[in-house]
């Protein structure tokens, strides 16, 4: 992890920015259509915001 954690949600965190439940978007992140980074103590999901905020995006913009 290049970046701080402070950078990162959690998957409810992630979850909620973008109006999904927690199962789809580990779901998602099974299928590849998401990408998690592990946490390197816990080895939970975390997101990066800004790309969350770029897939919130195009999903918006109708490209998924």
């Amino acid at each position: 992890m290049g970046t701080k954690l402070s950078e990162y949600l959690t998957v409810r965190q992630a979850a909620d920015l973008l109006g999904i439940c927690s199962e789809t978007l580990r779901r998602w992140d099974r299928s590849g259509k998401l990408k998690s980074t592990r946490h390197p103590i816990n080895g939970y999901r975390l997101y990066q915001s800004d790309e969350l905020t770029c897939f919130l995006n195009s999903i918006k913009g109708g490209n998924i």
